[in-house]
Formats: structure tokens, sequence, C-alpha cells
């Protein structure tokens, strides 16, 4: 499987890059920084890295352009690429702040980010998979109370409009031989978004490699058929056994 992995210098992103090339994927991995992404890239069996700043559109054509030339085609867009509360609030856990204390470009700057960029990317790269007729996009989304807890703007309605249009976007593609699926971690993760010092008493953030065997599974044979799903990373094998049983 040919995979492009955005945001997939750090975090999610790098958990998800390295378990796809680790199972045997070429790997295409993103960030803001090419010579970044060249570098991390180099760490992982088979990857090539990409400069790719997903709010701008000239940049997005550029690097969806670049991946599917070095790697001979996209298979599967893992959209991943996203900025957290910090960059409008660096104590959002302890002092967090109601949606009118938001500057207006710090919310633009999330929105452009975590969902356009969503957007963006994916309608790029799915230009190119109805050409060939098959793909497969996995939208990274996060738990349903982070989308509507306090003090939360712009986050939440960020990842809320994701998910809204991972369901559309699954909608359109029916039966065009691409699939769409979400995957969340299923908590807090230890990806630098939630300050370490600001980690509520009691609570366990996950490793970003819980993502790793479920990105893989989906890249899988296995896999071709699933469209349309909400998949938690925590919960997967349990989501997995039900599912084989159900058959």
């Amino acid at each position: 499987m040919k995979v492009l992995v955005t945001g997939g210098t750090s975090g999610l992103g790098f958990a998800m890059a390295s378990a796809l090339a680790t199972a045997g994927a070429t790997v295409a991995l993103t960030g803001r920084s090419g010579e970044e992404a060249s570098t991390v890239a180099a760490g992982l069996p088979g990857a090539i890295g990409i400069g790719l700043d997903v709010r701008d559109e000239s940049s997005v054509e550029k690097a969806v352009d670049e991946a599917w030339q070095r790697l001979g085609g996209i298979g599967m867009l893992v959209n991943n690429a996203g900025i957290g509360m910090r960059t409008v609030n660096p104590r959002f856990m302890t002092q967090p702040q109601g949606f009118w204390e938001v500057p207006a470009d710090g919310f633009r700057a999330v929105i452009e980010t975590n969902l356009t960029g969503y957007f963006l990317v994916a309608k790029a790269v799915t230009q190119r998979m109805l050409a060939v007729g098959r793909g497969r996009i996995v939208n990274i989304s996060m738990n349903h109370s982070t989308m509507n807890r306090a003090g939360f703007a712009p986050y939440g309605p960020s990842r809320a409009g994701s998910e809204a249009l991972s369901r559309i976007m699954a909608a359109d593609l029916r039966d065009a031989g691409i699939t769409v699926n979400m995957l969340l971690p299923g908590g807090g993760t230890v990806t630098g978004m939630i300050p370490a010092d600001a980690v509520p008493a009691g609570l366990a953030l996950l490793e970003p490699s819980v993502m790793g065997p479920p990105i893989v599974w989906l890249a899988s044979d296995d896999a071709a058929d699933v469209h349309d799903e909400r998949i938690v990373a925590v919960d997967f094998d349990h989501w997995l056994r039900d599912r084989n049983s159900g058959r």
C-alpha cells in the first residue's frame, strides 16, 4: 500500500507513519518544513518526506502531485495534520477561555488547518483516486466530548466540522471505489498538545502508538470493504472482534 500521511513528523502522524512503514507500506509523510519531513522520513524504512502547508491550496496541489509521482500513486490518504488549543490559549487546561475571548485570527488558523486542510488535501487526492477508480481515506478525529467541552473553541468546532465532512465524503463516494473512515485515539494522548503540567490528576494519557494497529489494518486487504466507520483506537480489538463475529 502507498500511503500519504499529513502531519507525519510527530505525534499521532509519526506513530501511524512508523507503523505503516514497519508493516511494509510505502509512506510519504508531510510537515510544514520539507527539510524536517525528509529528516524524519529518513528514519523509517522506505519512507519519503514532503513539505506541505495544508492551509495553502497551491502547496497542497504541489505536495499531492509530488507524492503521487514519487510513490507511483496514492492508495491511502491519512488526513492527520492539525493544531491544538495551545495555539490560542497555552493554559487551556487550567485557565479555559470563553469563546468570546478567543482571538479571531487564532480561531481562523485552527479552522483553516484542522478543517479546511482536511478538505483541501482530500479534494486533491480524491480527484486522482477517482481517475484510477480506487482508494482509501482515513480522517483522524477526536472524542465527541472534546468537540463540545467548555473552553475548547476553536479546536472543538474544527474537529466536529472535520467529522461532519468525513460523513459527507463517505456519502459522496459511496459506490465510487473509494472508502472513507474515521479513526480517533479514544482519549488524550502524549503528543504535546496537552502540557505535561496541566494533565488532571488521575488522567492517564494514551501513547501515540495506540494508532498503529488500526491504521495498519485499515491499509490491509481485510479492510477493503470497510466504509463510513468511526473507529476508536483504544477499543479497536473489541471493535474488530465484534465486526468479525457479525459476519
